[in-house]
């Protein structure tokens, strides 16, 4: 189990427990129930990168507190 920590840019974190293996679109899905609002209107970055969903966070490198950006559509 890891624990990654999303903020978007008016300043909110928020930190949200996960697997290595769990899907971007998995993790989504968690973060989205955190959040209030559908998974589909939620686009994460990772160094300036836009994550895929069918990736897992293992394969974008994302570990234990590692920050991703969250962005609106």
């Amino acid at each position: 189990m890891i624990e990654v920590l999303v903020n978007d840019r008016l300043g909110k974190k928020i930190r949200v427990k996960c697997l290595e293996d769990d899907t971007v679109g998995d993790f989504k899905k968690v973060l989205s129930v955190q959040l209030g609002m559908q998974p589909s209107k939620i686009v994460l970055q990772k160094g300036g990168s836009v994550l895929k969903d069918h990736i897992t966070l293992y394969d974008y490198e994302v570990h234990d507190n590692t920050n991703l950006e969250l962005y609106y559509s």
